[in-house]
């Protein structure tokens, strides 16, 4: 087993927000603030209930996301930041991330989060139009980011994501090279780039299918994701997963976790993790959640990871199959290690899939070396196909 399949990522869900997106399908809450201190208070005793089945795993990446993880105050972050310390067994050069409205950071703020031990800024800048802002909910303007990006320079931060988002109902390929070139111009050290998807329940989908909103064009989200392709790789960023570039050494840690498809705990309301082949989510509803811990839930914690825990259930094969070459088919140099899936699987994927890795090869779209299997650059706007020619595979 490889170094990295004996390390352990912890995901910390901070569900609160002052305004929920129109774009956003994730747990989280607007009118919940007076919650967070009993909830940091439930969050440290979910951590200390898993530390003690954690074994001897060693802990090498961190993220708080949300919801909005800048909303809490640094004290209140160490708080949290001190009960994994003292549970799990956090390397020392650990990637320590957290999500951030650009509008929640100062310098004062930024040099405390150093302080508790952040290495790592992920931006929420998601679009440099104004009318694009609006229409998300935004309460930022491009100024705000370009000022928490200097903050977090002189903090010490030499490791900052900028989240950006494609194709929103109205967006011009003009106003999309105007936002690449905005976020360019900070030089931040990693970008994700992300497709706007109108999920179901989003103001953002009602508006669409009301008529209200346009509906986004297929066509232009594809010379927007191919303008960004060629800007970024220009601009010197490497793309390593199908939404995500860095500069060199700097690829998010954390979400290659997900990515290689190992173990990674979740905690906080409504948080998911992946633990020694059990999938799992967390109570959704912060107030349920906090009265889980707090009453202790000694029973339930004989059979589950913590009290939280609302549902779990063991992967199948079939299911850790679909998942490791689903994951595996996003990382566009990576792609599915060939010599880590015969170690999972007892197989090689070329010789337990080869109908649909001929095919494919014949499409042109994977490269398929002694190494690895890999979308090539036309299968990465044709992920989903490859995914379900292998999907079928599994399903034979």
């Amino acid at each position: 087993m490889s170094q990295s399949a004996n390390r352990l990522s912890l995901y910390i869900h901070i569900p609160f927000c002052t305004v929920r997106c129109g774009y956003c399908a994730f747990n989280t809450y607007t009118d919940l603030a007076h919650l967070i201190p009993d909830y940091i208070d439930a969050l440290c005793r979910e951590l200390a209930f898993a530390g003690e089945k954690a074994g001897g795993k060693r802990v090498h990446t961190v993220y708080f996301g949300g919801g909005s993880p800048s909303l809490l105050s640094p004290r209140q972050l160490d708080e949290v930041a001190c009960q994994i310390s003292k549970h799990f067994c956090v390397e020392s050069d650990a990637e320590i991330s957290l999500e951030a409205n650009p509008n929640d950071l100062s310098e004062p703020y930024l040099r405390s989060l150093r302080r508790v031990g952040f290495n790592r800024l992920s931006i929420g800048m998601q679009s440099a139009n104004a009318a694009i802002l609006k229409m998300f909910d935004r309460q930022h303007d491009m100024a705000a980011v370009a000022a928490a990006v200097r903050f977090a320079r002189r903090a010490g931060f030499d490791n900052v994501n900028l989240d950006v988002i494609f194709g929103s109902p109205g967006e011009t390929l003009a106003n999309w090279k105007e936002t690449v070139q905005a976020a360019l111009g900070l030089s931040p050290e990693h970008f994700s780039v992300y497709g706007l998807e109108l999920k179901g329940g989003t103001r953002l989908r009602q508006q669409v299918d009301a008529g209200e909103q346009p509906r986004p064009d297929d066509d232009v989200f594809a010379d927007m994701y191919e303008f960004a392709s060629a800007a970024l790789a220009e601009a010197g960023y490497d793309q390593y997963e199908i939404s995500n570039w860095r500069l060199p050494g700097k690829e998010c840690r954390h979400n290659l976790q997900y990515w290689r498809n190992l173990d990674y705990m979740g905690f906080g309301a409504g948080a998911h993790g992946f633990y020694e082949g059990c999938r799992y989510s967390t109570i959704a509803s912060p107030q349920r959640y906090i009265a889980a811990l707090r009453n202790g839930g000694a029973d339930r914690a004989q059979s589950s990871l913590t009290p939280a825990v609302g549902k779990a259930s063991r992967v199948t094969e079939a299911d850790d199959l679909y998942e490791t070459i689903m994951m595996g088919m996003r990382l566009t140099e990576e792609g599915v290690n060939r010599g880590r899936f015969r170690q999972r699987f007892g197989r090689d994927l070329v010789d337990m899939f080869p109908a649909a890795t001929r095919k494919l090869m014949a499409a042109g779209l994977i490269n398929v070396t002694m190494e690895r299997v890999c979308p090539s650059e036309a299968g990465r706007l044709l992920s989903n196909l490859v995914i379900r020619e292998y999907v079928a595979g599994i399903r034979e």
